[in-house]
């Protein structure tokens, strides 16, 4: 299937969200229930072929809902998402706690009908996940207060993996996986490089793990997967919150993208905290350095916690990670001198779903106990002075971290070379030695030596079309958040 029908069945799909869009169901709520939908018509087609890989009881099955109507057809729906949704299995982590938000019985008829005239499963792993992925963009893009907060740029998953890259044998999490991009770009990235049957077996059954707290977005990843031909019976993402205990069962790569905000209701006290704030919630972690309720920093400790000996990691953050003092400094410290954290990648801002995001990805690699910081050096890539992204009109690129990439020196951190010096003030590429990062006050990483060309004088400032667009992005974002009090105070 050529990409531009893959484009046309994305565009048939998502239009019927605005007939529906009347009737309020959400864009979340509608692609929701394009999951539940799309996966039953696939297990019926798989079935066919012999193949009932994921189980589905012969009385909750697609053939059941295409020859009703009217208010049978809105029993039917109802109780076979009320019965999937109590088994195990990936059944069970895909129609767990599922609703039926389409009331219009000749709404929800036209919609099965919609999706019945395509065979899913005769369709190219890849043109399926491209399908859904291109469902689960538009949704992020159309509800700024909704799936956009865990979708990251396609773009930066794929650097972040290229420079990772991690290997067909190993074993990838993400502790706050969202909709999977990172695994599923970790996925592809390993299946090149396969070379027997016991590394696909491994790579389509145990090679990736991953947990959200969020019930909505577990399915919407489970169902992304499944559509890339990853797991079967067993799904690889489990419902939980990640940082609610200590991890047992460690790993080769975390990739991640910890959800922003910065506060949880959450305090996760450390073995050495003391008192805690007893009127919060808290967490018990023996494994962790600094007790917090600032999410980042946690998910930064329980990282950190999750990889093997050697194991590395790549995730983003948001600037106050990098600064904040109290915790944030000995999180940081302690990060320094328990694994190499050996690279910082500013971002440019204009590239998240949540407006004005300042973010940046570390990169560090565990290692065994030592009495020495095992971190010498810090190399950081600057791509956020004088870069200006959009999400419209000047979308980030992969080629847009070209030089980052051939720069990291995946193969060897030892040849790297620096691009900055006293000679070449617009090098994007340099290092910190470990005494220079302790002496900083606090410990701030958040480091940064280019001038910001938009301050020397007028004639610097973006093109006109980039300032407008980023205005009216924040414009956007503005009313979004004053919709959401006003819903709250409704």
């Amino acid at each position: 299937m050529s990409e531009q029908t893959a484009s046309t069945i994305v565009n048939k799909v998502w239009n019927y969200a605005h007939v529906l869009r009347d009737d309020g169901v959400g864009y979340g709520d509608y692609v929701e229930q394009i999951t539940y939908l799309i996966f039953l018509k696939m297990a019926d087609e798989r079935a066919e072929e012999g193949l009932n890989d994921v189980g589905v009881p012969e009385a909750y099955q697609w053939s059941n809902l295409v020859k009703a109507d009217g208010d049978d057809l809105e029993i039917q729906y109802r109780h076979t998402l009320e019965h999937l949704g109590k088994m195990g299995g990936m059944l069970g982590t895909i129609f767990r706690k599922s609703q039926n938000k389409i009331q219009d019985p000749a709404k929800l008829e036209r919609l099965i009908k919609m999706i019945d005239k395509e065979s899913w499963a005769t369709l190219p792993v890849d043109v399926k996940g491209d399908i859904y992925e291109g469902l689960l963009e538009r949704n992020a893009q159309d509800v700024k207060g909704g799936a956009g907060q865990y979708f990251t740029p396609r773009a930066l998953i794929e650097a972040m993996v290229e420079v990772m890259q991690p290997k067909p044998t190993d074993v990838v999490a993400d502790p706050a996986t969202g909709t999977g991009g990172f695994l599923l770009a970790a996925h592809d990235y390993m299946a090149k490089q396969v070379t027997s049957k016991a590394e696909a077996k491994h790579l389509k059954n145990d090679a990736l793990r991953g947990n959200d707290i969020v019930d909505s977005v577990v399915r919407l990843c489970a169902m992304n997967l499944y559509l890339h031909g990853i797991g079967g019976t067993e799904c690889p993402i489990v419902n939980q919150d990640a940082l609610a205990k200590e991890v047992t069962d460690k790993v080769d790569m975390v990739l991640a993208n910890p959800p922003f905000g910065k506060r949880s209701s959450i305090t996760v006290m450390s073995e050495k905290s003391g008192k805690a704030e007893m009127e919060k919630l808290t967490y018990e972690r023996e494994d962790f350095w600094a007790t917090t309720s600032n999410k980042q920093l946690n998910f930064v400790q329980h990282i950190a916690n999750m990889l093997k000996v050697n194991g590395k990691a790549a995730v983003v953050v948001p600037d106050n990670v990098m600064f904040e003092g109290g915790a944030g400094e000995t999180i940081r410290k302690t990060l320094l001198e328990r694994t190499n954290v050996h690279t910082l990648l500013r971002l440019p801002t204009g590239i998240f779903y949540a407006n004005g995001v300042k973010a940046n990805v570390i990169f560090f690699d565990a290692k065994p106990a030592s009495k020495t910081a095992w971190t010498k050096q810090l190399w950081v890539y600057d791509f956020r002075t004088n870069v200006h992204k959009t999400l419209k009109q000047n979308r980030l690129t992969k080629n847009d971290f070209a030089e980052f990439i051939e720069l990291y020196k995946a193969g060897d951190l030892s040849q790297r070379q620096a691009t900055w010096s006293s000679e070449s003030l617009d090098g994007r590429w340099r290092a910190y030695d470990y005494a220079e990062l302790i002496a900083r006050d606090k410990t701030n990483l958040d480091i940064f030596w280019l001038k910001d060309k938009t301050l020397e004088d007028s004639e610097n400032l973006p093109a006109p079309e980039v300032l407008a667009a980023e205005i009216v992005e924040q414009l956007e974002a503005a009313l979004t958040e004053f919709k959401e009090v006003e819903n709250l105070l409704g």
